[in-house]
């Protein structure tokens, strides 16, 4: 189905090309919010990648690569965002709180990931949230696959380190607290 919703958004079906964006927004959705942690970016990333796909599907010369290079260009405009918002001065700073929705396990485990490096937090949530293989994070990247195994593993470590910590933490507040 998604070959055929391709081709067809390729000979500029538009609404075959909405349906397409469709299937990716999940995936879209959660690789940006890793990225900007912010809805307003988040959004203002989605619409332009939405944008800049539309605008060049015809440049996608295989389809099978479709999600890679979808994910390719969100990064790129991610990027973009945040170097952009590197530039700005903020007035008042307001604490996101999360909403009643999130799960506890998706509230720790984007509370785990935002203290990791931004090299290993996108290849662990490429990896383990969206399904990619390490070739393919690699594509998207633009880096050696032997690269992307390496921060793969360095990241789980940091990420079994950061629990180890929290466990510990956890433990000593107990026995104290048992006194």
């Amino acid at each position: 189905m998604t070959e055929l919703l391709i081709r067809k958004a390729k000979k500029g079906d538009a609404d075959a090309f909405c349906r397409l964006m469709d299937l990716h927004m999940q995936s879209i959705y959660k690789v940006a919010m890793a990225y900007l942690k912010n809805d307003e970016d988040v959004a203002d990333a989605i619409q332009e990648t939405i944008l800049a796909c539309f605008q060049k599907i015809g440049t996608l010369k295989q389809n099978r690569y479709f999600k890679t290079w979808l994910i390719r260009i969100l990064i790129n405009k991610c990027k973009d965002i945040l170097q952009n918002r590197s530039r700005m001065v903020y007035t008042d700073m307001i604490p996101e709180i999360p909403t009643y929705e999130e799960t506890f396990e998706r509230v720790e485990w984007n509370q785990v990931l935002d203290l990791l490096d931004e090299k290993y937090r996108i290849i662990l949530l490429l990896y383990y949230l969206e399904g990619f293989n390490t070739r393919e994070i690699g594509d998207i990247l633009n880096m050696k696959e032997s690269t992307v195994k390496t921060r793969l593993s360095r990241g789980r470590q940091k990420v079994a380190d950061v629990y180890s910590q929290v466990m510990h933490e956890g433990n000593t507040i107990y026995a104290e607290s048992r006194r």
